[in-house]
C-alpha cells in the first residue's frame, strides 16, 4: 500500500511555488518602467477608468438638438447664395440627387452590361444609372455650359447659352456599395469665364457633397459657409445644420492609402501617433463618407498621401476641388499631399488629374505636413 503523504508535505506542493511566483511578480513590478512613448497621461488612463468611460467617450455621438421647425432648402438658398444661377444649378443637381437616392433603394448591386470606364474600373449598374441622371439634369439645364463625369472624364457642351461648367463622381463607392455602406455624389461647380482646365479649385462658384446612407443629406458651400440638408419626404430638402465649423483639433482619423506608409517613414509615424494618442479610427474606405464625418462631427482628419509604389489617385476635379472648397470654408484646412499647400491653389490642367490629399482639422493638416511631408 501506498504511504499516506503528509499534510506538511502535501501544503510544501503549494505554498512554495506560489510564493516564488509572488517574490518574482512583486520583483518585476519594482523594477517596472514604461516605455519611453508612454506619457504619464496614457498610464493614468489604464490605472483609473476616465470621466464618460465607455463606448459614448470614443464614439462622439451626435450634439445636435431637435427644433422645432426647420427652414426649407429653398428658403436658405434664397438668403445664403445672392446669385440667383448658382442658386438654380445647386437646385438641379440636387433635384438630381434626389433621383438617385431612389434608384439606389430599387436597384440591386450588380456589374453593369457596358463596360464604358477609361481608367479601367469596373461600372456597376448603379454607376451607371446614377451618372445618367446627372448628365440628364445637365441636358437639361438653362444655366450649364458643358460638363464632365468621372465616369468619363470628357468636357461635353450641352448648352452653349449655358453659364456653368459642371463636373461630378457619380457615385464615390463603388467598392462597398454592395456591402450597403454609405456612398455619394461629389460636384464641383466653375464659372465658363475661368473655366475649368487651367483653373484651380479656389475658382469654383460652390460645391456640393451628397452622402447616401440611411438618410439622404447634402453638404453645400454657400456665400457665409458650408449648410447640410436633409432629403425628406417627397423628396423635399430641409436645413439640418447651418454655418457648419470644423474645429482645429481633433480626435477621430481617417487613414487612406495604408499601403504608403510602406514606403513612407513619416506617414506610419503619423498612423502610430493617432494610435498612440488614442485617437477614434473612423475609415470606411469611401471618401465620401469619411470627409463628410469632419463636418457632422465638427473635427476629424482625412489622408491619403502617394508613395511611388502606392500612388494616389483621388481626382482633383470630381473629388478633391468640390470637398476642399467645403472643408475650407467651414473653417478646415486642406494639403496637396506633396508641397503642403492648399489643395485649392492646385492648377487643374486635366479632367482626370490625381492627387494626394490630407483634409479636415486644421493642426492634425499642419501635422501631416509636418510628418509626412517635412513641411
Amino acid at each position: 500500500r501506498r504511504r499516506p503523504r503528509s499534510r506538511s508535505a502535501t501544503k510544501m506542493v503549494f505554498v512554495v511555488p506560489r510564493t516564488a511566483m509572488l517574490l518574482a511578480l512583486a520583483a518585476s513590478a519594482a523594477s517596472f518602467a514604461p516605455p519611453a512613448h508612454v506619457g504619464p497621461s496614457m498610464m493614468a488612463s489604464v490605472d483609473s477608468k476616465p470621466e464618460g468611460y465607455g463606448a459614448s467617450h470614443t464614439s462622439f455621438y451626435t450634439n445636435v438638438k431637435a427644433k422645432d421647425s426647420y427652414e426649407t432648402m429653398d428658403e436658405i438658398l434664397d438668403k445664403k447664395l445672392a446669385d440667383t444661377e448658382v442658386r438654380q444649378v445647386v437646385k438641379e443637381m440636387l433635384g438630381a440627387c434626389v433621383k438617385i437616392t431612389d434608384a439606389l433603394r430599387v436597384n440591386l448591386v450588380t456589374v453593369a452590361d457596358a463596360q464604358n470606364s477609361v481608367f479601367g474600373d469596373v461600372q456597376l449598374g448603379v454607376d451607371v444609372i446614377a451618372d445618367k441622371l446627372l448628365w440628364d439634369a445637365c441636358k437639361a439645364s438653362k444655366v450649364i455650359h458643358s460638363g464632365a463625369s468621372e465616369e468619363e472624364p470628357v468636357l461635353v457642351e450641352t448648352n452653349k447659352d449655358g453659364r456653368f461648367i459642371v463636373c461630378w463622381d457619380p457615385l464615390d463607392g463603388s467598392s462597398i456599395v454592395d456591402n450597403n455602406w454609405a456612398v455619394g455624389t461629389m460636384i464641383g461647380i466653375w464659372d465658363k469665364k475661368t473655366g475649368m482646365l487651367g483653373a484651380t479649385g479656389r475658382d469654383q462658384v460652390t460645391s456640393l457633397v451628397v452622402l447616401y446612407g440611411p438618410r439622404t443629406t447634402a453638404l453645400v458651400a454657400c456665400d457665409d459657409g458650408v449648410y447640410e440638408f436633409t432629403c425628406g419626404a417627397g423628396g423635399r430638402w430641409i436645413a439640418s445644420r447651418e454655418r457648419i465649423r470644423i474645429k482645429k483639433e481633433s480626435k477621430l482619423f481617417s487613414p487612406a492609402n495604408l499601403r504608403a506608409a510602406q514606403d513612407l517613414p513619416g506617414y506610419d509615424a503619423l498612423v502610430r501617433h493617432w494610435m498612440a494618442q488614442r485617437y477614434t479610427l473612423r475609415y470606411t474606405g469611401g471618401l465620401v463618407p469619411d470627409v463628410y464625418q469632419c463636418f457632422t462631427k465638427e473635427m476629424g482628419v482625412f489622408a491619403n498621401p502617394t508613395s511611388p509604389k502606392a500612388p494616389a489617385k483621388l481626382r482633383v476635379a470630381f473629388e478633391v476641388a468640390p470637398f476642399g472648397l467645403l472643408v475650407e470654408r467651414a473653417g478646415g484646412k486642406t494639403s496637396d499631399g506633396v508641397t503642403g499647400g492648399s489643395v485649392l491653389d492646385v492648377t487643374i490642367r486635366a479632367v482626370d488629374q490625381r492627387t494626394a490629399a490630407c483634409l479636415g482639422s486644421a493642426d492634425e493638416v499642419d501635422r501631416f505636413n509636418a510628418m509626412v511631408l517635412a513641411k
